[in-house]
């Protein structure tokens, strides 16, 4: 299931790739593909909504929608 995050606080590569880390503990198999500059992390994940937003926070970014 492809599910969009907008997602704040990302400025640089190593954002980046703690975003897609967090995410993959969440699901290993998880597609991540982020756009920085619009502030968009997108997911292709069969895990819930919830649980990828809450490993996205826990690394101290802000999650909307």
């Amino acid at each position: 299931m492809n599910q969009t995050f907008t997602v704040t606080g990302m400025t640089c590569g190593h954002c980046e790739k703690a975003v897609i880390q967090a995410l993959q503990q969440v699901d290993p198999r998880a597609q991540v593909l982020i756009d920085r500059a619009q502030n968009r992390v997108q997911v292709d994940s069969t895990q819930p909504r919830e649980a990828l937003a809450a490993a996205i926070a826990e690394e101290g970014y802000a999650v909307a929608a």
